[in-house]
């Protein structure tokens, strides 16, 4: 028995979590997930249309708010790799941020009478601050928790499907508090409030009691100054990020207008938490399906199948109209189905990424990674308020105004469903030939672990 093996079997048993640690890891992408449905889909609608902002001052808001987050993101990630406590360095973030960020939501989704665009800035911008808090330490121990290839989508993939459970959860407390109670959206916000309130702090005590953290096992540290060139000097990040913002953005102007599309442009709006709910549910239906193709492929080539599936039948969105909602079902359902590759994979390719830096530098920089890949995700959606608000104020649309015009709606047809297809498509071309399969991976963690080892 030569020196390594003991190393190596250690290794091992830190790094291979069982199924019920991957399940308490993932619990809190529920109540997550429960909080961005109404953050990014019911909070903008109900801004404008409840609160009686311009809908162009609540883009301008939400952006405003991203654009300030963007400067926390690389630094908690940062600090999230250099922490050092006995609790963990990641969990003692989550434990942190997680009741912090469902009280700061609970006051964006409950303004007091006379709130205006000051209260959704400052309290917003708090939730989003947290929510980085939380989130980017939380990614980075998923990035940790496996080292082999087919092992972290396995991690993703609980996380994930928790994820869309999540959304589901949202859109039936958004249906059936208003119906039960009375109140409209304004009930269903506050209803979600409170079910945040409670579910995420106690999801967060699950995972940092039940999950595991493996020891930072970095042989080197560099500073911020180096740290950030080899980061770009990386290009399979560069390459992944690249097509990652694209498909958040693509992402992005469905999640901003979706319950305009539903309501202004097919005149179904009392589909609005059906139509989700379908969607959301064949995202769960799909996820077995990808994880196989992944692993008879690729992560990178099922991805890119997935959003070639997704542009084929979402392009037909943005010629639909009133009487087409049966139509946009048939789209919900095929896009849905796709929805747990989009989830998933691109997840799971952040943490092979890592091990290119990890064998160049021998420091272990989730963190700092996830933080980059939650600034673009943030970047996505944050432009995709910043354009689509706006073009639609220029074009006509004004929900407040009552009945939009014809180039208003054509105007939304095309922000809702003709560009995320462009944008997709520029996102597969990126992805399609992306270097790290199988094979790379694990000769690369296999260079880790030797160095490691000493």
């Amino acid at each position: 028995m030569n020196g390594g093996e003991p190393v190596a079997a250690k290794i091992k048993q830190t790094i291979e979590p069982t199924f019920g640690q991957i399940l308490a890891y993932a619990a809190p992408a529920l109540p997550l997930a429960a909080l961005a449905l109404p953050f990014y889909v019911l909070v903008p609608e109900f801004y404008a249309r409840s609160v009686g902002l311009p809908i162009a001052t609540v883009g301008a808001v939400l952006l405003a708010v991203r654009v300030f987050d963007a400067v926390t993101d690389p630094l908690i990630g940062l600090l999230a790799d250099r922490t050092r406590v006995r609790f963990g360095r990641r969990r003692i973030w989550v434990a942190v941020a997680a009741p912090v960020t469902a009280g700061a939501a609970a006051m964006v989704f409950l303004p007091p009478d006379g709130a205006g665009a000051l209260h959704l800035l400052l309290w917003a911008g708090l939730m989003s601050v947290a929510w980085t808090a939380l989130a980017v330490p939380y990614f980075a121990w998923g990035a940790e928790l496996s080292t082999s290839y087919a092992g972290r989508s396995r991690v993703v993939a609980a996380r994930e499907t928790l994820t869309v459970l999540g959304t589901v959860v949202a859109l039936l407390a958004q249906a059936a508090i208003p119906a039960l109670w009375g109140g409209g959206q304004a009930s269903a916000l506050a209803g979600l409030a409170l079910l945040v309130g409670l579910m995420l702090p106690a999801a967060a005590a699950l995972a940092v009691g039940a999950a595991p953290e493996p020891a930072d096992r970095s042989v080197s540290r560099l500073d911020l100054r180096e740290g950030s060139a080899q980061m770009l000097a990386n290009r399979p990040f560069r390459r992944l990020l690249a097509a990652f913002f694209l498909n958040g953005l693509a992402n992005g102007f469905p999640a901003t207008l979706f319950l305009f599309y539903v309501g202004d442009r097919l005149g179904a709006s009392a589909y609005a938490g059906p139509l989700l709910l379908v969607y959301f549910l064949c995202g769960v239906a799909g996820v077995p399906a990808w994880l196989a193709l992944a692993q008879r492929t690729s992560k990178h080539r099922a991805w890119s199948l997935a959003m070639l599936i997704a542009c084929a039948a979402f392009v037909t969105a943005a010629f639909l109209g009133p009487g087409d909602a049966g139509l946009f079902l048939v789209v919900c359902v095929i896009t849905g189905l796709t929805l747990g590759a989009d989830l998933i994979l691109p997840g799971a390719i952040q943490a092979d990424v890592i091990d290119v830096d990890t064998a160049a530098t021998g420091e272990q920089r989730s963190g700092l990674y996830l933080a980059v890949w939650s600034l673009a995700t943030k970047a996505a959606l944050a432009a995709a308020v910043g354009i689509a608000f706006p073009v639609l104020s220029w074009a006509g649309f004004d929900p407040a105004q009552g009945a939009a015009s014809e180039r208003g709606l054509i105007a939304l047809a095309m922000l809702y469903a003709a560009v995320p297809v462009a944008l997709k498509l520029a996102a597969i071309a990126l992805m399609w030939r992306f270097p790290l399969d199988a094979a790379e991976q694990a000769r690369l963690r296999a260079a880790i672990e030797r160095r490691q080892a000493g």
